[in-house]
């Protein structure tokens, strides 16, 4: 049996579940980001258990298919993000979700826009702000690496687009001290 799971986005969550879902007694078939298959198949009593420990951990399970396919959306573009280098890809968001989801990008757009109270182009473009705010923090790379890092055409237009989202540049970010970064899965 497959279960959903929302907040998983990271490999450490993918750990914490697999072993919590162990630890009650099912047997892991596969586990990624946002799911899991397990046997045997849990009954109603065991799904309440798995939910309740779960909870506890800050995940929930997913019960129904508009959740699971917002969720899907969701953990794509966190694993592109935040898991892959983003450079040279020429990546169409639209496309690749499409392409994953197996769904119309319009239909896939409509259902978040809907569930989530914005749009999937702001909630990537949130993600990438959280991952620069990261990479600055780091200090490894300057902005035009950054820049590339992340897809961007330009530090010109990561900076204009970082300050529209935070209020300062990436300069003053590094160099304020606040680091007002958010958890990737409360954005």
């Amino acid at each position: 049996m497959t279960l959903y799971i929302k907040n998983m986005v990271c490999d450490r969550c993918i750990m914490v579940v697999k072993q919590q879902l162990e630890n009650s007694g099912f047997r892991i078939i596969s586990i990624t980001l946002g799911s899991a298959v397990v046997q045997p198949e849990p009954d109603a009593v065991q799904i309440s258990s798995i939910s309740s420990s779960l909870k506890l951990l800050g995940f929930e399970l997913i019960d129904n298919e508009k959740d699971r396919v917002v969720q899907r959306i969701k953990d794509l573009i966190i694993e592109k993000i935040h898991h892959s280098d983003l450079a040279d890809s020429h990546l169409s968001f639209s496309d690749y979700l499409s392409d994953r989801v197996h769904k119309d990008y319009t239909y896939l757009s409509r259902m978040f826009s809907e569930s989530e109270d914005t749009t999937i182009e702001k909630y990537i473009i949130q993600q990438k702000i959280e991952k620069v705010k990261e990479l600055l923090e780091y200090g490894e790379l300057n902005m035009n690496e950054i820049a590339w890092k992340m897809g961007y055409s330009s530090s010109a237009h990561l900076s204009a687009q970082f300050k529209s989202i935070t209020g300062f540049t990436p300069s003053q970010f590094k160099v304020s001290g606040q680091r007002q970064r958010k958890a990737i899965d409360k954005i």
